[in-house]
C-alpha cells in the first residue's frame, strides 16, 4: 500500500487535464501512442459523446506504473454540469492533482473543486499547464490559489519558459530539467554558482524551507540543531513537504506544458514524493483493517449492454471474489457479485478476483448506489464495527453514520424539462432508461407530473439535460423529444403556522379516522420532519410505530413537493408533528394522505413567494469591450464583486438570476466579437422582489 497512490485529477474547462493524463499514460509506457482531444482519440474520454463535443463527460479510471510505484487515475469532467461526478470520485481517492492554466489561475470550477476537496479532508497538489503561453505567468497562478482559495501555495518550481528554454528549476533538488521539444527527452543539470540563475533558485529553496518549517516542527528542530536554512537536504525538506501537503497545511505547486510534453515526468515524480499513499491519507483506517475483512466502496456506476449495471469499486481490504456474496452496508441487504473486470479506461477485461488496494468492476449487484460500501457478511460488519470504534475510540453508531455511511452531496437541479418518448409504446423502455441513468448519474431528477402526465427532467444545466437526451438515443436506441427548458424555481413558507387535519375513510365494513397536528417552520433541520417532544405531546407521540412515523414523512414530503403559488418545491422548510389519532390497524396511506391534507392547508393558508436560483458568473473580456459588457450586465440585475487584470484580459467576477442568463453565451460572443468568455455555477435560490415575481407568475398564466 506504501507504494500505491489513488488521485484524480481536478480542473476547470479546457485547463487541459485530459490531455494531461494522456501524457501520463505515455510516458509511464501505459500506451504506445499518444491520443489528442482535438482528434477524438484519448483514452479517458472514450464515450462518443466526448469525443463528438471535445469535453469530458463522465469520470474514468487508469491505473498506470512510475517508479515503482502505481498510480491509480480518476479522470474526471471539468464542466460545472458534470460536478456529481467529481463528487463521487472523491469518496474513493486520497489525493488529487489540480490543473490549472498558466494565463488564468484559479477559475470558477477550481473553486468547486477545491470546496469539494475541503468537505473530504483531501490534500492536493496544483500543476500549473500551458506554461508554453505567450500570456502564461506562474506567479500570478501562485498567488491566486493563496488569494482566491486562502491557502497556503508552495511553489516547487521556478519556471523557465519566459526566456525561452522549455523547462525549470527544481528547487528541492536543486536541478535544472530542460526538454527538448522534438525528440520528447529532457536532460537534468545540477544547479552551482556558475548557473546564470542559481541565486534565483538558491533564494527560492530558502523561501521555501522557511515557509514550511514554519509549519513542521520537526524541519524546524532540524534547522535548530544545525543552525541555518541552507544546510536543509532534499530527502529532508521533501519529507517535511509530503507532511504538510498531507495535513493539508499547504499546496506544492510545480509547472509542465502537458500538449508540448514538457513536465510530465516532473509532475509524476511529484505525486509519488508530495501526495500520500492509502496508509497516511485521511481515511487510512479504512486501509488499516485485519485482511481477513473486506471493504469495499462503489464509486460509479455504469450500465452496458451486455453486461447490465456495472460497479466501479475500491477495494480497502481483504479480497473480493466473482460469485461472491456479500453484504451491502449502506442498504443493510445482502447481494451477489457476478463477474469481476480490471478497469482500463472503457477496457474491461474479466478476472477471477482482486485485493485490497486495487480498483476493480463488479457486475450483477442489483441492490448497490453510487458511495455504498461492501463487505462479506451481517457478522463481517460487525466485526468491523467493532474493530474500527476500538481504533478510532468513538461508539459503533457513529462509525455507522460517519466512516462507513454514505454522505453524498447532490447539487440542486436549476434547470427542467419534459420528457416524450416517440410513441405510446415507448413509455416503459423511457423510464428503465431513466432509471438506470440516474443510477449513474444522482444529480438526474426525474419525476412525474400527475397533472399532465409528463415525464420531468431536472439537471444541473442546459448541457447535462442535452446530454441526457443524448445518452438516451445512443445508449437504449430512445428518440426522446425534450420540451422548452426552463428554470428551476422555488417557493418560500410566508408565515409559521400550525393547524389540524381530520381525514375520514370508510374502507369496507370499518372506518378509519386519522387527526393530526402539525406545524410548519422557515428555517432547514436536519431532517424534514421532527416530533414534539413536549409533555403535552410526547405520550401521543410515543405510540406511533416506525411504519406510520414514515407515512407521515411521506405525507409531509409529497405536499412540499408542489406549493400553492407556482406549483414548485417549498423550500427551507421544517415540520413539527404535536398530535396523531390513528387505530393501529389504519392503513399507511391514509395517514400520508392526512399529512400531505394537513401541510397544503397550512401553505395555502399562509401562502408562500417565488425563489430564483442565482448564479456565480467568471466573464473574460477584453478592455475594448469592457464597458459594453458590465452595461449589458447591470440590465441583467447583476452584482459586480471583483474586476481583475489578467495580462491583456479583464476578469469580471459576479452574481445574476438565471433568469437573467438564457441564451448568454451567444449574446457575449456578439457582444465581443467572438472575443469574450464566461462561466457559471450555481450559487443559491433567493426570495424574488414583489415585481420580479408578479412577471414571472404573469408568464406563467399566459
Amino acid at each position: 500500500l506504501a507504494k500505491i497512490r489513488n488521485i484524480a485529477l481536478l480542473a476547470h474547462i479546457d485547463a487541459g487535464k485530459t490531455t494531461t493524463t494522456e501524457r501520463m499514460l505515455y510516458y509511464s509506457g501505459k500506451i504506445a501512442q499518444m491520443g489528442e482531444v482535438h482528434y477524438g482519440n484519448t483514452v479517458t474520454d472514450f464515450m462518443e459523446l466526448e469525443r463528438t463535443k471535445g469535453i469530458t463527460i463522465a469520470s474514468a479510471f487508469v491505473a498506470l506504473p512510475w517508479n515503482k510505484h502505481t498510480i491509480n487515475l480518476v479522470d474526471t469532467p471539468g464542466h460545472i454540469d458534470f460536478t456529481m461526478e467529481v463528487e463521487q470520485s472523491l469518496k474513493v481517492i486520497d489525493s488529487a492533482v489540480i490543473v490549472l492554466d498558466a494565463s488564468a489561475g484559479v477559475e470558477a470550477q477550481t473553486f468547486t473543486v477545491f470546496n469539494q476537496l475541503a468537505r473530504r479532508n483531501l490534500p492536493a497538489l496544483f500543476y500549473v499547464n500551458k506554461m508554453d503561453r505567450r500570456d502564461a505567468d506562474f506567479d500570478y497562478c501562485v498567488s491566486s490559489i493563496e488569494n482566491k482559495l486562502m491557502v497556503k501555495a508552495l511553489p516547487l518550481h521556478l519556471p523557465l519558459y519566459d526566456i525561452g528554454r522549455p523547462g525549470h528549476m527544481d528547487v528541492v533538488t536543486m536541478e535544472q530539467m530542460l526538454w527538448s521539444l522534438n525528440s520528447r527527452t529532457y536532460t537534468i543539470t545540477a544547479l552551482n554558482d556558475s548557473h546564470d540563475l542559481y541565486l534565483d533558485a538558491l533564494n527560492a529553496r530558502i523561501e521555501l524551507v522557511d515557509i514550511v518549517s514554519s509549519m513542521d516542527d520537526h524541519l524546524a528542530n532540524i534547522i535548530l540543531d544545525q543552525g541555518n536554512l541552507e544546510c536543509i537536504d532534499q530527502f529532508e525538506l521533501r519529507a517535511a513537504i509530503r507532511r504538510v501537503t498531507a495535513t493539508r497545511k499547504a499546496f506544492p505547486v510545480i509547472c509542465g506544458s502537458s500538449f508540448k510534453n514538457t513536465g510530465i515526468e516532473s509532475l509524476l515524480d511529484a505525486i509519488i514524493k508530495y501526495l500520500p499513499s492509502p496508509l497516511q491519507a485521511a481515511d487510512r483506517h479504512l486501509s488499516d483493517i485485519p485482511n481477513n475483512i473486506l471493504l469495499a466502496r462503489c464509486f460509479k456506476i455504469i450500465h452496458d449492454k451486455q453486461r447490465g449495471p456495472i460497479s466501479l469499486l475500491r477495494i480497502y481490504s481483504g479480497q473480493l471474489n466473482k460469485n461472491q456474496k456479500v453484504y451491502n452496508i449502506n442498504r443493510d441487504k445482502p447481494d451477489h457479485v457476478g463477474r469481476l473486470l480490471k478497469i482500463f479506461a472503457d477496457d474491461l477485461q474479466e478476472i477471477p478476483c482482486e485485493t485490497y488496494g486495487h480498483f476493480v468492476a463488479a457486475t450483477g449487484l442489483k441492490e448497490i448506489k453510487s458511495g455504498d460500501m461492501l463487505c462479506a457478511s451481517a457478522n463481517q460488519l460487525k466485526q468491523l464495527k467493532a474493530h474500527l470504534a476500538l481504533k478510532l475510540k468513538v461508539s459503533e453508531e457513529q462509525i455507522s453514520e460517519n466512516v462507513l455511511g454514505n454522505s453524498s452531496v447532490i447539487p440542486e437541479p436549476v434547470f427542467f424539462c419534459s420528457a416524450e418518448p416517440p410513441s405510446q409504446r415507448w413509455h416503459t423502455e423511457l423510464d428503465k432508461a431513466l432509471m438506470e441513468l440516474q443510477k449513474e448519474d444522482p444529480s438526474l431528477r426525474v419525476d412525474y407530473d400527475e397533472e399532465t402526465g409528463q415525464t420531468v427532467l431536472s439537471g444541473m444545466g442546459e448541457l447535462h439535460l442535452e446530454i441526457v437526451k443524448e445518452k438516451l438515443l445512443t445508449n437504449y436506441g430512445i428518440e426522446v423529444y425534450l420540451g422548452p427548458v426552463q428554470i428551476v424555481y422555488k417557493e418560500q413558507l410566508l408565515t409559521p403556522m400550525k393547524e389540524t387535519f381530520i381525514l375520514r375513510n370508510a374502507a369496507g365494513p370499518q372506518e378509519f379516522n386519522v387527526t393530526v397536528t402539525i406545524s410548519l417552520h422557515i428555517g432547514e433541520r436536519k431532517g424534514i420532519m421532527s416530533l414534539n417532544n413536549s409533555s403535552d405531546s410526547a405520550d401521543n407521540l410515543s405510540r406511533l410505530t416506525m411504519k406510520q412515523l414514515t407515512a407521515l414523512e411521506s405525507g409531509i414530503l409529497s405536499a412540499l413537493k408542489h406549493g400553492p403559488l407556482y406549483s414548485s418545491q417549498v423550500a427551507n422548510v421544517h415540520a413539527v408533528v404535536h398530535w396523531v389519532e390513528a387505530k393501529k390497524s389504519t392503513p399507511e396511506p391514509l395517514i400520508t394522505a392526512a399529512a400531505a391534507q394537513c401541510i397544503t392547508k397550512i401553505l395555502k393558508r399562509s401562502g408562500t413567494q417565488l425563489m430564483e436560483p442565482y448564479m456565480l458568473l467568471n466573464i473574460n473580456v477584453s478592455e475594448l469591450h469592457l464597458k459594453s459588457v458590465l452595461l449589458d450586465l447591470s440590465k441583467r440585475r447583476a452584482l459586480i464583486f471583483d474586476i481583475q487584470t489578467v495580462g491583456n484580459i479583464k476578469e469580471i467576477q459576479c452574481e445574476a438570476p438565471l433568469a437573467e442568463l438564457l441564451g448568454y453565451a451567444n449574446y457575449l460572443r456578439t457582444l465581443t466579437s467572438g472575443t469574450g468568455t464566461f462561466d457559471m455555477q450555481f450559487l443559491s435560490h433567493r426570495v424574488m422582489s414583489i415585481q420580479d415575481q408578479t412577471a414571472v407568475l404573469n408568464k406563467h398564466i399566459i
